[in-house]
């Protein structure tokens, strides 16, 4: 029998091994996802166009969803900002739109996002630290004071009490004399991956599903350019997660968003074009590039084949972007611009929609207006100076990317059949699957950390050369010691009789089943408190705990 001839791959694989220079054969994506030194066409063997990839704008929206992408029209930049009161955040705001920003994204401090009032004692200490202070109607106004709603999109990150700061928008809106379907913007309003990761809940989980899916419906029938919900990998992936499992978790969760909208009485197509997306892009270019990559192909075929949408626009998985807070460090924090750069790069060639880049302060505190110019630049040098939106999908068709994509795709596959098999989503959050997934996977990216398998710069290797001192931000008392004053000036001022009458009557509408909009927008218009509309909500559906899990 004659014996086969070697082929060319296995001629250099064997050269390769037998190089002065010791090859690494244990490398792998942060993921764990094991990588081999050189991709061929025999990676991708079966591997067909018109099914993995296909055009921009066209199922399976691999490739962008967007037919003409960035050539068309870049990334919408839309930087993170709020701190302190509502009257500095809009400042922030006219500098950030007066240096180039197209859209708004509002940062609040921790106790509106945990539905406190500025004046109470659980929120002593954190006013404005994290981001803007929201009590009322009048601070939203404030916050938005001389800048058009019909001209710019907004989004904002709130959770637990998103439909109040939902219906305070609006209502702001309303007083410009902008009609709801003028109104863009996204709401994050993601109250399942609180569950999972970031712990910002409130109501429990059936009470908390009520809310998120009246906002759905809400949008759905009044106001064609609002996204209610921002389905968000982020947060998930800053509490430790991997790639793939930021992936996946995101994606179950907005499953069981459609299925409740649906149970609700949507029909898929009227509600899942508005749905977005939020994912993190952390510091493993090609992994992270692939991610939302297959995020994209996934999302089509799930809409299409399991839901049964018919409009293209509900196969289209739209996101927004911010690098990754988590990889930032304390420890030469100038090194932070470099890996935002990076990060930014990623999201780009993955194809984002909009894109936030971290500054190099925000390990230290909430950032300057310096370092968030910096960030903001990055964005426009990475748009106007580095070519990335000559070419669209640049990377696609590469060996390597495709091959990645396609495996982040089937470890995606296998976490939905395990929450499948347990019952899904929010069984899965009960019986604490996520939560585990998730430390499970911090804790080995910290073991590597620790044992060197895995290099941070500045941090455990090159430390040498810390720099100076970098200026902060502060936030000092007589921030939060004038925000109390406003509050309570405002319940002062006030037709008391009126708020007390519409906050009895959200509380009945809670008892019920209908939506929960109208009302709520009732008690922003008659300038009930935040902390006020929460305490109303909670008579009706309680407190959560969550169950001792480790």
């Amino acid at each position: 029998m004659a014996l086969r001839r070697k082929t060319a791959y296995e001629e250099w694989a064997a050269r390769y091994r037998s190089g002065k220079l010791a090859p690494k054969d244990d490398a792998a994506t942060m993921s764990g996802v094991p990588l081999q030194p050189l991709y061929t066409p025999e990676d991708l063997e079966g591997w067909s166009y018109d099914e993995k990839l296909g055009y921009p704008g066209e199922f399976p929206y691999t490739r962008g969803v967007y037919p003409s992408m960035y050539r068309g029209q870049p990334w919408t930049i839309r930087q993170f900002a709020g701190y302190g009161t509502a009257q500095e955040t809009n400042r922030r705001y006219k500098f950030l739109l007066a240096q180039g920003q197209k859209g708004l994204s509002v940062a609040f401090d921790m106790p509106t996002l945990m539905g406190y009032d500025s004046d109470d004692p659980l929120g002593e200490g954190e006013v404005g630290h994290c981001g803007v202070a929201i009590d009322s109607l009048e601070d939203m106004e404030t916050l938005f004071d001389g800048i058009r709603l019909d001209q710019i999109t907004t989004s904002m990150t709130i959770n637990s009490p998103a439909a109040i700061l939902y219906a305070m928008y609006i209502a702001v809106g309303e007083k410009e004399g902008v009609s709801l379907d003028q109104l863009g913007g996204t709401l994050q309003n993601d109250i399942l991956k609180e569950y999972i990761a970031q712990k910002e809940y409130i109501f429990p989980p059936e009470p908390s599903m009520r809310l998120v899916v009246d906002t759905i419906v809400f949008a759905a029938r009044n106001m064609p350019r609002w996204n209610a919900v921002s389905i968000s990998g982020y947060h998930i992936r800053e509490a430790g997660s991997t790639a793939t499992q930021e992936l996946a978790f995101t994606l179950a969760d907005g499953m069981a968003y459609v299925e409740a909208s649906i149970k609700a009485g949507l029909k898929v197509d009227e509600f899942a074009p508005r749905l977005s997306f939020f994912f993190d892009s952390h510091i493993d270019f090609f992994e992270e590039i692939a991610k939302f990559r297959a995020a994209r192909r996934l999302w089509a075929r799930i809409m299409r084949d399991k839901y049964g949408a018919r409009d293209p626009k509900s196969w289209m998985l739209r996101f927004h972007t911010q690098t990754a807070g988590v990889s930032l460090t304390r420890q030469q924090v100038e090194n932070n611009i470099t890996r935002t750069a990076y990060e930014a790069m990623a999201a780009v060639l993955g194809g984002t929609n909009s894109l936030h880049t971290n500054s190099m302060d925000e390990v230290l505190a909430l950032p300057t207006e310096r370092a968030a110019q910096i960030a903001l630049r990055t964005q426009q040098v990475l748009a106007h100076e580095t070519g990335v939106t000559n070419t669209i999908d640049p990377l696609g068709g590469s060996y390597f990317i495709e091959q990645l994509t396609d495996e982040m795709e089937r470890g995606a596959q296998r976490y939905f059949d395990q929450i499948d098999e347990q019952g899904g989503v929010l069984r899965c959050i009960e019986n604490g699957f996520f939560q585990r997934e998730i430390a499970d996977a911090a804790f080995e990216f910290e073991r590597k950390l620790e044992a060197n398998e895995r290099i941070i710069v500045g941090v455990n290797a090159y430390t040498d050369g810390e720099g100076g001192e970098v200026p902060t931000l502060r936030i000092g008392p007589e921030t939060e010691e004038g925000q109390v004053r406003r509050v309570k000036a405002v319940r002062a001022r006030r037709d008391n009789t009126s708020v007390a009458n519409r906050l009895e009557e959200l509380k009945t509408a809670a008892r019920g089943t209908e939506n929960l909009m109208p009302p709520l927008l009732n008690c922003v218009r008659a300038y009930a408190t935040e902390g006020e509309i929460m305490a109303a909500l909670k008579e009706v559906f309680g407190v959560y705990r969550e169950p001792i899990l480790f």
